[in-house]
């Protein structure tokens, strides 16, 4: 039996450890550093992780829950009252407007004024009321939390279009970085392997000091740009890990499909479609639901009531017990009637309420034009870069091409004496400033697509050509 005890303590053990290291390894593959983090992974980490996205699909949740906050008017109110109390047993008869202060007195007039008698009361009951009609007022108060709900849903939409758009940039600066940070070290290489033949045709005297100073110092302007490239690599790093919710990660990137010149055309989109214009779009009907509940507000309501309540007194009350001498209910009641309740003055209000919307109506509508604007400008403008991506990413080849030729030549010419240390630097800070260009025409056309699929509002068909 204690073999069997501890036996079935050690699978016990071992099912906890292997959970613990299958635990671990699923962690440790969910992490960004975990593998190679590819583009549609940095908008997935992004979409999940951003906290922007996260309070937004909160308040569209909210705004949801706030459809059923207006359906539960529909419902009956029940009210329910118990009281306990010792006053005295004065009493007056006369009128006594409403007001929270003198408490109210019923009981029949004992002709005393006494402060020194006093008796124990007790009051219970039960209040049922419904708004059986009420000309549609309720019903658009639901419909303004709809609108409400329609337009956080769509403010959602704009805030995971934003975020995805920024981890995609953020993604492509990166891989626009390394690509400069690998142009700047190729530049350091060569310049490297330069400054040291002029420094051994310097020592044999084939060629003046100022030749070798003036190498060395075109080789530390280099190491200069190199630093300064890693540290705008690391910047872009930094920043990627925060758009995409991960901030202080570090990141391995993958281009995948990056790596290749994207095919493409461009084609013209319905900018009603995008989610900004359809956030100004909710945001008038949430005007019009408002206006047609106040359209709604100066009507009567009709509401059924009833109820059931019992009282003790410490008088005497013929037929009823005296347990307690007041502090148990004596005497029942019952009621049950309808109340139609008009708010006459409140057309003042209401038309001011109403001047009010047709304001805000306008104010929207004029947003809404000042957003079909800026998604028309910006779409003009996604164009213009990518015509200009394209005719330099199909220039760049011929410009590096062109550049590693004269280089190659100039160093040639400087070896046999033919060229001045000048014509070679000035020939490889064009062959450095091609590399570079080169290097980051293709991401540029990239950049281009992104910037149009986000001014068209759908980043799909660029996700379509990222993917391998």
């Amino acid at each position: 039996m204690r073999q069997r005890s501890a036996g079935h303590r050690w699978w016990w053990i071992g099912s906890a450890i292997a959970g613990c290291v299958l635990g671990a390894v699923n962690i440790s593959a969910q992490s960004p550093g975990a593998n190679p983090l590819t583009l549609n992974d940095a908008i997935q980490l992004a979409l999940k992780n951003y906290p922007a996205i996260k309070e937004s699909r909160a308040r569209a949740q909210a705004a949801e829950e706030g459809v059923g906050v207006a359906r539960a008017a529909y419902l009956p109110r029940l009210d329910m009252v118990w009281q306990e109390n010792r006053a005295t047993t004065n009493n007056v008869f006369g009128l006594l407007l409403p007001q929270s202060v003198v408490p109210s007195i019923s009981g029949p007039v004992l002709g005393t004024r006494s402060l020194g008698d006093s008796v124990w009361g007790s009051a219970a009951g039960v209040w049922l009321s419904w708004e059986a009609v009420d000309f549609g007022q309720r019903k658009a108060s639901v419909d303004v939390a709809r609108a409400q709900t329609s337009l956080a849903r769509n403010q959602t939409a704009v805030t995971e279009l934003d975020v995805a758009s920024a981890a995609a940039d953020a993604f492509l600066t990166v891989l626009a970085a390394e690509e400069s940070v690998r142009a700047a070290r190729a530049n350091v290489d060569r310049l490297q392997i330069f400054a040291n033949n002029v420094r051994t045709l310097v020592q044999n005297q084939l060629r003046p000091g100022a030749d070798q100073s003036r190498s060395e110092a075109e080789l530390a302007v280099a190491n200069n740009q190199l630093s300064q490239a890693v540290q705008i690599a690391e910047v872009a790093r930094a920043s990627l890990a925060d758009a995409i919710g991960a901030a202080g990660t570090s990141l391995e990137l993958s281009q995948g499909a990056l790596a290749t010149l994207p095919l493409f055309a461009t084609e013209a989109a319905d900018l009603r479609a995008h989610p900004a214009v359809r956030v100004e779009q909710a945001a008038v009907d949430v005007v019009h639901a408002r206006q047609s509940a106040l359209d709604r507000a100066y009507f009567p309501q009709i509401t059924l009531q009833s109820a059931f309540a019992g009282r003790g007194t410490g008088a005497e009350v013929p037929g009823a017990p005296s347990f307690g001498n007041g502090l148990w209910l004596q005497v029942p009641n019952w009621a049950i009637g309808a109340s139609v309740t008009f708010p006459a003055f409140d057309l003042f209000s209401i038309n001011a309420r109403k001047r009010v919307e047709l304001q805000n109506e306008l104010a929207e509508r004029a947003h809404y034009d000042r957003t079909i604007q800026a998604l028309t400008t910006q779409e003009a403008k996604a164009r213009a870069l990518m015509k200009a991506a394209t005719d330099i990413a199909r220039n760049t080849p011929v410009e590096r091409q062109a550049a590693t030729a004269g280089e190659s030549q100039a160093r040639a010419r400087y070896q046999n004496g033919l060229a001045s240390v000048t014509e070679v630097a000035e020939a490889q800070r064009l062959l450095a400033q091609a590399e570079a260009d080169d290097a980051v025409a293709r991401l540029g056309v990239w950049r281009a697509l992104l910037a149009t699929a986000q001014a068209h509002g759908d980043l799909a068909p660029f996700l379509d050509k990222v993917r391998p």
